[in-house]
């Protein structure tokens, strides 16, 4: 079919064998050529799911930091402590 985009051409090595025969299994109905981009579609998809996961687990523990750190002052004033400790 004519097409202005990129094409991609790949070789099935055993690895990918595999991964599109689990593929047929939960998707039968797609060609091989199709599975390779359901395949690529869903671990994108995974991919930005664990991305956002991950972000949020960072943001969990920098409030937890946050609230944990709350009563020791401004930031000026641990900075001026800590060169009170740690002269340069």
């Amino acid at each position: 079919m004519p097409t202005t985009r990129p094409r991609h051409l790949v070789t099935e090595s055993d690895e990918l064998a595999a991964a599109l025969d689990s593929a047929h299994r939960r998707w039968p109905g797609l060609s091989r050529s199709r599975l390779v981009v359901r395949l690529a579609l869903e671990g994108e998809r995974l991919h930005r799911e664990h991305a956002a996961e991950e972000s949020a687990r960072r943001r969990r523990i920098l409030e937890s930091a946050r609230d944990e750190f709350a009563g020791i002052g401004s930031v000026e004033a641990v900075r001026a402590a800590r060169d009170e400790e740690w002269p340069a």
